[in-house]
């Protein structure tokens, strides 16, 4: 499917831009999964399979957080622009809602003093504090505070760790078995940065605030794979219904389709990016992760782009990566738009 895409992501690997991947097409006749490279290249050389276990960075945002969300706004246990206060009294601010957190229109100073010296109690109690700015509702900037706060909203909401929650809330009820947290067995795991204080990130997150707040964390720390990540994107594709039964109602997918943000001008959903393709700028879902992965969904074509590395292994060279990133997402929308995969 799709080969100057497919062309472009051989190239890149090619020049050094990530060591090896892993990535799915996904149309409605068809699904296709390709493997290219090394998942490790330090200490020694392995090479990338299928069952390779990724840390994916921000993905955890809307496989996990978001999902939870949206199921207890499903059930009328959250209200969308209620103020988090209401859900968390220790967050100190009145005035941010669930709707600025999930659409990053909080404007919320996320500056913390000594951040990376803090313990997990010591940062969840500088995050009760912080406060929003002159932007609140206004503008959309992204940030990893709103998915903590929310991991810590549901942490009182469930009276447990968010991890857990994510567990028994998503991995399980999708069947995402190769998914989890804090990882014992690093076997399978493609690594990450060679961190100058830890050394190569195997099994251990690779974001700084999530890896200090552990089982607390609910912006980053999901490791996944690409069967797993594909279960959850066909469950999106199938607007909530699984083999299972409706894990997420139609209508709540379909509403992801639109501008969530206050005034509707940020090309933000409930948690997801909207990208729009072609000159009809039909909405798609997009989501990306740090580390080198990618989701793009187009929901109404049921179609999707799957993309797992671990471009930070062993250097990270974000600018360099995140330049032929949108040159692979131009070429795949041309050729989506062309509607001819093959």
């Amino acid at each position: 499917m799709y080969p100057k895409t497919q062309a472009l992501i051989q190239k890149f690997m090619a020049e050094g831009i990530f060591p090896g991947v892993v990535y799915q097409f996904r149309t409605p006749e068809a699904v296709e999964n390709q493997t290219l490279g090394w998942r490790q290249i330090l200490p020694s050389k392995e090479s990338m399979e299928l069952t390779t276990i990724f840390d994916v960075a921000s993905l955890t945002k809307v496989i996990c957080t978001t999902t939870v969300v949206l199921q207890l706004l499903e059930k009328g246990k959250l209200q969308i622009d209620s103020p988090l206060k209401e859900y968390l009294p220790d967050f100190e601010n009145a005035s941010i809602t669930l709707r600025h957190l999930l659409t990053h229109t909080s404007d919320i100073q996320t500056y913390i003093p000594q951040r990376d010296k803090l313990t997990a109690l010591e940062l969840r109690q500088a995050y009760y504090q912080l406060q929003p700015g002159t932007n609140l509702g206004k503008k959309m900037q992204y940030t990893d505070a709103g998915t903590i706060l929310l991991g810590f909203m549901l942490e009182k909401i469930f009276q447990k760790p968010v991890v857990k929650i994510f567990q028994e809330e998503v991995l399980q009820p999708l069947k995402m078995a190769d998914s989890g947290f804090l990882l014992t067995d690093v076997s399978l795991v493609a690594p990450t940065e060679n961190h100058p204080q830890l050394g190569i990130l195997k099994g251990v997150t690779h974001d700084p605030k999530a890896r200090v707040l552990a089982e607390h964390a609910g912006n980053a720390g999901l490791f996944t794979t690409l069967g797993d990540v594909s279960k959850f994107t066909e469950m999106y594709l199938n607007f909530g219904e699984t083999k299972s039964g409706q894990f997420l109602k139609m209508a709540t997918i379909t509403g992801l389709l639109q501008d969530q943000t206050p005034l509707e001008n940020g090309n933000r959903s409930l948690g997801w990016d909207i990208r729009y393709q072609g000159t009809a700028g039909k909405p798609m879902l997009f989501h990306t992760g740090y580390t080198g992965t990618f989701i793009l969904m187009d929901l109404l074509a049921r179609t999707s782009f799957i993309f797992l590395s671990n471009r930070v292994h062993p250097v990270d060279q974000r600018n360099q990566y995140i330049e032929k990133r949108n040159q692979l997402l131009t070429v795949y929308l041309a050729e989506l738009q062309e509607n001819k995969p093959f």
